[in-house]
């Protein structure tokens, strides 16, 4: 008797323990459905409020390649006030999303923060005019009334070009009204999101790229803190490898994840994030970058950029242009 209550409790403790070994999975909270190995839980804080230009990071969380490299990511949305340096620095997030400009001049504040991958090689930033105002360059610009952040680097750069002489410079609203009544009006914008706005009301526009001038930051990086990187520089890798991933499969294959950005963010339609994906493409791949070289950054052009801002007055010569990226988690560094 005793020998088959024993045989019943092997039983039923084989089954339980091969419902624990289910229960593991990835899809339910643990790392490479290893037994006990929970899901490492990390945030990371956007730059704006949710669209095509955040697209890989989402890739990467809705395709999986986060959760594959142990990870459970948060990604909170950001806004006018995101301060993603300031949070990145002082670890209210473990990542962000940033430009490589706002990099070196939170390094200028003290902001220890440190850039890690590069999904936009060219920078989006454009000045937009109308189509049939006769401009083809900045040069055209003299005479116009332009809307733009007026303090920003983009802008004390086009400054120190002279690009802006003759030229009434107002505050940037957000908003392409004015552009729409005016056709002596011209305002920054990011080419995959205000010329769209633009064009589907009725507008013919014309993008001029500050990346053309030679003022060109690296654009959408991911950063995250220096007392972070030095502590778990392993995790850090892995949010790299992961996020390289999801920007691959975002430019291949962006339906997905422009159904989920819309759900969260509804004034991002459809047509406007399949357009901006596009506008995207030549933008993470110019010229004949290849797609496993995508995220990659050089020393030269951090060398370049912090010149710049050091040419307009905006960094310090204690700011060192090295001491603002690391390239450890890229799998494919780039030659310079």
């Amino acid at each position: 008797m005793w020998k088959q209550q024993l045989a019943t409790i092997l039983v039923l403790l084989a089954s339980f323990a091969g419902c624990r070994d289910a229960d593991q999975s990835p899809g339910d909270g643990t790392a490479d459905g290893k037994p006990g190995a929970r899901l490492e839980k990390v945030s990371l804080q956007l730059n704006w409020f949710p669209e095509a230009e955040h697209g890989g990071y989402y890739a990467a969380k809705l395709h999986g390649f986060f959760e594959q490299e142990g990870l459970d990511v948060e990604i909170l949305p950001g806004g006018p006030n995101a301060s993603v340096i300031q949070k990145t620095a002082g670890q209210q997030v473990n990542f962000a999303v940033a430009n490589a400009d706002q990099v070196l001049l939170g390094r200028e504040q003290q902001a220890e923060v440190v850039a890690l991958m590069a999904p936009l090689q060219s920078s989006p930033r454009c000045i937009m005019v109308h189509a049939d105002s006769g401009i083809d360059d900045f040069n055209g610009l003299k005479g116009m009334t332009v809307a733009m952040g007026s303090g920003k680097a983009y802008a004390r750069f086009m400054e120190k070009q002279g690009l802006l002489e003759d030229v009434k410079v107002v505050a940037y609203s957000g908003s392409v009204a004015r552009f729409l009544e005016r056709k002596d009006f011209a305002q920054q914008g990011y080419v995959f999101s205000e010329p769209f706005v633009a064009q589907q009301q009725g507008a013919r526009t014309r993008n001029l790229m500050v990346s053309d001038l030679g003022f060109n930051p690296y654009t959408s990086i991911l950063i995250t803190s220096t007392e972070q990187l030095d502590a778990n520089r392993e995790l850090v890798h892995r949010v790299v490898r992961a996020s390289i991933r999801g920007w691959q499969k975002y430019l291949e294959d962006p339906l997905k994840v422009n159904e989920h950005i819309h759900s969260i963010n509804e004034e991002m339609s459809l047509e406007i994030l399949a357009f901006g994906v596009e506008q995207l493409k030549p933008l993470c791949l110019p010229g004949e970058m290849e797609v496993k070289d995508l995220g990659q950054m050089t020393a030269e052009r951090w060398e370049t950029l912090a010149g710049q801002l050091r040419s307009l007055d905006l960094l310090g010569d204690s700011v060192k242009a090295a001491d603002a990226y690391d390239l450890g988690g890229l799998s494919r560094p780039a030659a310079d």
